[in-house]
């Protein structure tokens, strides 16, 4: 198989399941990922020999795809922020407003030395690795409640060489933080059973439902719980940062403000919906 048929058969395979746009990036990801290739050399020499062993692989990438696995889990990582960072399906898939967010910390912190952040959910260790790595002599602890996502967000650190702490916890049954912090940051779980149907398959049946979805009847349990943590145990000029859910903006300004946090600032993503709030005493 020429990569010229690669291309035509990925086409052809998946375009009743995908746009266009994201089959450009599906072929983008397993030329340069598996082939080892870039467009430049697709575009000079388009009919060159794929190998054995890569059909193999890109057929069952391409099976997977037909089943709306994430191309993340098929190609076994992801990229952020310059990083590269296994998932699976004990993890979510790092997306763009979580660098955004990383990127309003790294604006705010870049001149304190040596600050001291936690982030609760680790997930595959996206944030609190980031954070190592950008913020220099950063003590960076992280927390979650699950085993497998603090394996994968081990082995992400230890591939990345940043030095992160991991503590394995249940934020819902922490009664105090054991030490002070110039950061906390949370993405934590947020959406609605009722907000499934806004959902995408390749999400809905691949990612793990214990770090996405929350009861509707109590939506902000993880936001009150770690605000109320975070009052007491983030140092002065000190920061909590949240990604939020884009239609629970108002809702969790207020419960940051009833908590007793006085500077607020709710921030829109680029597609402009709100999607992060930082609160300070």
């Amino acid at each position: 198989m020429t990569l010229l048929a690669f291309k035509q058969k990925l086409y052809t395979t998946l375009e009743s399941h995908y746009p266009k746009t994201e089959l450009d990036s599906f072929f983008k990801l397993i030329l340069e990922d598996i082939l080892e290739l870039s467009k430049i050399d697709f575009a000079l020499n388009p009919n060159m020999e794929v190998s054995g062993d890569s059909i193999s692989k890109i057929n069952k990438i391409l099976n997977g795809l037909s089943q709306h696995q994430p191309i993340q889990h098929l190609i076994g990582f992801t990229e952020f922020m310059d990083l590269k960072l296994e998932v699976n399906q004990h993890v979510l898939i790092p997306r763009p407003e979580t660098e955004e967010l990383i990127l309003w910390i790294l604006n705010d912190f870049s001149k304190t030395i040596s600050p001291n952040i936690l982030d609760i959910g680790t997930g595959s260790g996206c944030i609190p690795i980031a954070l190592s790595k950008k913020l220099e002599n950063a003590k960076v602890s992280t927390i979650d409640v699950s085993n497998k996502a603090i394996e994968t967000a081990k082995r992400n650190a230890t591939y990345n060489k940043a030095d992160v702490q991991f503590l394995h916890q249940d934020i819902l049954a922490t009664e105090k933080l054991t030490a002070t912090y110039d950061v906390i940051v949370s993405n934590p779980p947020y959406v609605r059973n009722l907000e499934k149907v806004e959902i995408e398959k390749n999400v809905l049946d691949y990612e793990p439902h214990l770090a996405l979805f929350v009861a509707d009847d109590d939506p902000l349990i993880f936001y009150k719980k770690i605000a109320e943590l975070a009052l007491i145990s983030l140092k002065p000029n000190g920061a909590l940062y949240y990604e939020i859910n884009q239609y629970l903006g108002k809702e969790t300004v207020e419960l940051l403000q009833n908590i007793g946090f006085k500077n607020i600032e709710l921030k829109k993503d680029v597609f402009g919906n709100h999607r992060m709030i930082k609160a300070s005493v």
